[in-house]
């Protein structure tokens, strides 16, 4: 949640859309607040190291080798939002221009922040690729593991594949958002990620009888 408050409650109402100079005076206006979204953005990724080290502990002993591979995934998509940080830094530098940067006039360092911030897009894109990796594999490790019900399983397993081949089109067919659009690539996967953030929040780890024996052989 705290994400989506950063880069649509934030981000989202001080950019505007083919405007720079719009962009810059907004960001401009409200400096602060912009720097509490950079904040917002860097405590995301400080928990999503948490929350995958945890999956990470509890999936390891279904497969410790497609577990291993799942976190090194997920480290890729982790690294993506602190790129996207990044250059939320660079975009406020730009914009509020200074000594060594008055050489190239107020119009184009506005340019030039605006084209910071609209990288983001195209990183969050190639990280997404990591991170529906990342989800399939794991889903198929919450399926064998007996954690959670089959089903919730089997469809995030489906959401996930289906944003992996979405983020691979579009990469090739870059008008493919015209087709599916954009929210669709991974919404599917985020809905199912909440309804096991409930599921494992309310129930917690119930192994099957099935699994559990399994589960003590590997130990």
């Amino acid at each position: 949640m705290l994400v989506v408050f950063v880069n649509f409650g934030i981000l989202g109402r001080l950019i505007v859309v083919n405007n720079a100079a719009e962009t810059a005076r907004n960001i401009l206006a409200n400096e602060q607040l912009f720097r509490i979204g950079i904040l917002g953005n860097l405590i995301y990724c400080a928990g999503l190291m948490v929350l995958f080290t945890a999956l990470y502990v509890i999936l390891k002993p279904i497969n410790p080798g497609l577990a291993l591979l799942g976190i090194f995934w997920r480290l890729i998509w982790v690294l993506t939002w602190f790129l996207i940080t990044l250059n939320l830094f660079d975009a406020l530098r730009l914009i509020n221009g200074g000594t060594y940067l008055g050489a190239f006039g107020a119009e184009r360092l506005q340019v030039l922040g605006r084209f910071h911030l609209a990288k983001g897009i195209d990183y969050y894109y190639a990280g997404l690729l990591f991170t529906a990796l990342a989800s399939t594999l794991y889903s198929y490790l919450w399926l064998k593991s007996g954690y959670i019900p089959r089903t919730l399983a089997v469809l995030r397993i489906i959401s996930s594949a289906f944003c992996v081949a979405c983020t691979l089109i579009f990469y090739i067919f870059p008008h493919f958002d015209q087709i599916v659009n954009l929210w669709l690539f991974d919404m599917p996967m985020v809905i199912f990620d909440i309804v096991l953030g409930f599921w494992l929040l309310f129930k917690g780890l119930n192994p099957s009888r099935k699994t559990q024996p399994n589960l003590i052989n590997q130990e």
